[in-house]
Order: C-alpha cells, then structure tokens, then sequence
C-alpha cells in the first residue's frame, strides 16, 4: 500500500499592489514589503544621532537628568544609558538592542536597534536601524568638588600632644600600606598634626574607625549647620571629627599611677615605651618585665611621659656587668622579654669624664660595651614636675633611665639603600626640624624589627646601583635586610606611546 501526499483544499489568492502592481498576498493595506517601508518610516521621531557624557576622573556615564552610573563598554548599563538618551523610542515597541563594534578610542558607540508599530488598517512594521553616540567628556559634580580642594562636608583631624611628628610619620605609612586615604579631597599638614577633608560624612567615619584599629585614641564629633530648607525640612551639615592620638611616644620615659603598675602585673612605675602601635608597649627596664596597655586603659588613667627624646642626655658607658639569673628571680609576676639582656652599667657625661659617674641597670645589655654612647633621661638632675613621680620614695627613682644606643650616622646612611613612599598632601612643611625627626624616624625602623612590620620598604634603586660593589660590612650598625625590601612599581610607555603595565625594577 502506497500513502498518497495529501492536497490543500485551500489556495491562497493573489492580489496586486496597489502602488506597484506585484503579486502579494492579501494584507490590511493591499501594499507590497517594499512600497510600505518607502512611503512609512516607524524610526521617524527617533534620533540617528545622539551624545553622552562621560567622566574620566571616575569613570562614569552621566544618566539623565543627573545622576552618573558607572559602566563599562559594550554593557548592559551602557545600552540603558545610551536607550534613555532618545527621546521618542517609547512611541515604538523595542524588540532587539545591542552594540556594533567600534574602536574603544574612536569616542563613539553604535546601537542596533530593532522596533516594531503598528502602520495603517492595523498591519506591523517591523525595522532594524543604527544609532550612533558620540562620547563627549565631561566632569562630574563629585570629581569637581574634589578637584576644586575647597569644597568638603567632613573632616578628620588627628591631632598629637608631642613635640614630634614621628608618630606621624608611622601614621602615614600604616594609610599608605592600607590605601585608607583614597576618598580624600585634601589632605593639609598642621603644626601639631594633620587633617584629612571628604565630601561624604561616611567616608570619613570609614577612616575614623582605621585610625582606632592602628593607633591608640579617641575622638569626638561635632557638626556646624551650613543651610536648612524650611519646605522639605533638609539640613545641610559639616561634620568634623576630632581625633586625639595618646601623647605617648616610642622612647618615651614614664611614671606610671600606682594602681595601672599594679595592675599590669606588679611593674615598677618608672618604664620605658618601647613603640606604639595598636598598644602601647611598655618594658621595665630593672626587670626586664613587659606590659602592653590598650588606649582605652590610657584614657581611663592617664599619665604623662617624663622626659622627651630632644631632652635626653648623652653619657659614656664607663663599664658594663651582665646580669645572667635575671629570669630566676620570683619578683617578676608578669611577661619577660626574651629579646632584651639585664646589666649593671656605668655611665658617665663626656663633659664628667673622670670626675662622677653614675650607676644604672639597662635592658640592652646585649648591645652596649665599655665606650659605647647612649642617650639616656638624668632624674637626678632634672626638675620633672610629675605628681606619680613625687608620690615615690627616693630608693625607687633611679640616677638614669638609658633608652637607646648612639650609633655612627655617617655609616647608618651609607648602609641605608632604602626609602619610604609619602603621602600627596596639598600643603607641605619643610622645615629643619621635622626633617630631623623623620630621619629619627628612619632610625627607629632600623632598630626595631616590631616596629616596621606594619610599613612596606622598597629599594632604592640609586643607591644600589651606586654602592653595588661596596663590599665593607658594619656589625654594630643596624640596617634593614634586601629581603624585607619591596620592588617599587614604575609604569612604562610602549610604541605607541600609551601606559604600559607595571614593570618591576
């Protein structure tokens, strides 16, 4: 048995246009594809060319009628942006959007669009056409309040009760390592600290909460009404927070109440700060005991140091003792440093040689000898009005407290084939006094190993191209090793002339 193809009983019946006279199939407007496209546009109304705006600061598309969107080429952000710029697409339905490739540096962005409506006798026309955008540049309000430097809603204003900078300093590297400075408006150096300037309130409170996670201290805010709109019942405030750093410093010599000493595991008052950082480090320098306080504990019993480093003494160590059973004595309750060595030492001032010495106990009896200099704070003759340290007795309060090892400065310098990266600010001190005490600065990274953790140190490629066959080595002189240096980062330009990518030295 065979299956026979089945016949249509239906036959479709064929009319002429009535514009060009072709066959076509019978239709609401009795017109052909081609003469209903040539005597209807469905894009009439609908822009072929258009303008957006970008910002090259932030990288972002101005959205009308003002906000700005960030958007990459060739994204659907992008195809929103470029479909709210015409104007009479909402006449039409909207079927097919997308781009056409063009060169990322043309400043222009084609769109293929494809659209449908309704014609005449109810028939639907559907076409495809290109609109092409040109990328006009433009600034942002926000990149223009930044570059304007004048114009901020909230301030930061860190400030220090010292004679120095280098906490500072410290500062300044820790916001650097952690990029915590990247919304900043400005940032201005003054006397006694620095201030940081944002248009965003919450910016602000975003470095706010860094500084008390790196450092020890506290703040307070207030706000200053700029403007007020009584209809909508806005207020325009700046708001200025006000950090206070503890007035305690690396090297600092301090008395403390008798209550902290005791509860930090029975300490004698008289201790030295060995650094600052998230706490304040402390060590006993006739026991070789240690303590860490955080700055809650320092604001809710404050004290004062008893000396600054400008107002320490140079002295002579005339004679050195070790003191091996120190960690076998039972009066130390707390944490011993096991990086420190106990010693007897004798020191006396270069202007006293031979006439009057003083005795001491040190805790760096692993780097002194007979000869060596030191800076140390002189109670005996000092006038230091301190309410702890006259609430002693006279057999508590030692001749010298020795905080550091004088070393050669020529040499530190020669062996110094490193360098620190700065902040960008908008005003810069420059005087003889602070370059001093970065320099210290410097000094106190190459002594402390604790302490330069938290920064990051590149090489400096001049001076080890320069002293790359300097062969001499000094034992005595601290100095940073090449393996905890960082390459530093420079940004090349190939053929073309355009940034090329980081290159490492």
């Amino acid at each position: 048995m065979e299956y026979l193809p089945e016949t249509s009983s239906t036959q479709t019946n064929m009319i002429l246009c009535c514009s060009c006279g072709t066959a076509i199939e019978p239709n609401p407007t009795n017109m052909c594809i081609a003469c209903l496209r040539a005597d209807v546009d469905i894009t009439e109304g609908i822009p072929k060319q258009g303008t957006i705006y970008f910002c090259r600061n932030c990288e972002r598309y101005l959205q009308p009628p003002s906000a700005w969107v960030a958007a990459s080429l060739e994204s659907r952000e992008l195809l929103t942006v470029c479909l709210k710029k015409l104007k009479g697409l909402n006449k039409v339905r909207l079927v097919d959007a997308g781009f056409i490739w063009t060169e990322p540096h043309s400043k222009r962005i084609k769109v293929k669009l494809t659209i449908q409506k309704e014609v005449v006798n109810g028939a639907v026309l559907q076409q495809v056409f290109v609109v092409e955008f040109t990328v006009n540049n433009q600034m942002c309000d926000d990149c223009h309040k930044v570059e304007a430097k004048d114009y901020w809603k909230a301030c930061v204003q860190v400030r220090q009760k010292t004679s120095h900078k280098k906490t500072f300093f410290y500062l300044e590297q820790l916001i650097l390592k952690h990029n915590a400075h990247a919304n900043t408006v400005s940032i201005v150096p003054v006397p006694d600290g620095i201030d940081f300037f944002y248009h965003k309130k919450e910016e602000a409170r975003t470095m706010v909460n860094f500084l008390q996670a790196v450092v020890p201290c506290r703040y307070q805010t207030s706000q200053q009404l700029i403007s007020h709109d009584v209809h909508s019942n806005t207020y325009n405030y700046k708001t200025t927070f006000s950090v206070e750093i503890v007035p305690i410093c690396k090297d600092n010599v301090v008395c403390l109440p008798p209550k902290l000493a005791q509860s930090l595991g029975g300490m004698n008052p008289i201790c030295l700060c060995q650094r600052v950082t998230q706490t304040i480090h402390l060590i006993d320098v006739n026991t070789l005991q240690i303590a860490e306080m955080s700055g809650t504990t320092f604001w809710r019993t404050p004290f004062s140091s008893l000396c600054e480093p400008r107002n320490l003494t140079e002295f002579v160590v005339m004679d050195i003792q070790i003191l091996f059973d120190h960690g076998k004595q039972g009066t130390v309750r707390g944490p011993v440093s096991q990086k420190h060595v106990l010693a007897d030492v004798w020191v006396a001032r270069p202007s006293e040689m031979g006439e009057k010495q003083y005795f001491c106990r040190t805790h760096l009896g692993h780097l002194l000898q007979p000869g060596d200099s030191v800076l140390g704070f002189d109670l005996n003759n000092s006038n230091v009005n301190d309410k702890y340290l006259e609430s002693l007795p006279a057999d508590k309060i030692p001749d010298v407290v020795i905080v550091k090892k004088i070393y050669d400065k020529s040499k530190r310098q020669r062996k110094r084939k490193w360098k620190l990266k700065r902040l960008e600010q908008t005003e810069k001190e420059e005087t003889s006094s602070i370059e001093r005490d970065y320099n210290d600065f410097l000094d106190d990274l190459e002594e402390d190993p604790g302490l330069r953790q938290n920064v990051n140190i590149y090489k400096d490629a001049q001076k080890l191209a320069v002293d790359q066959d300097d062969t001499s080595d000094d034992e005595d002189v601290p100095h940073i090793s090449l393996q905890e240096m960082l390459d530093d980062l420079h940004i090349s330009e190939d053929a073309t002339g355009e940034e090329g990518a980081a290159m490492m030295e």
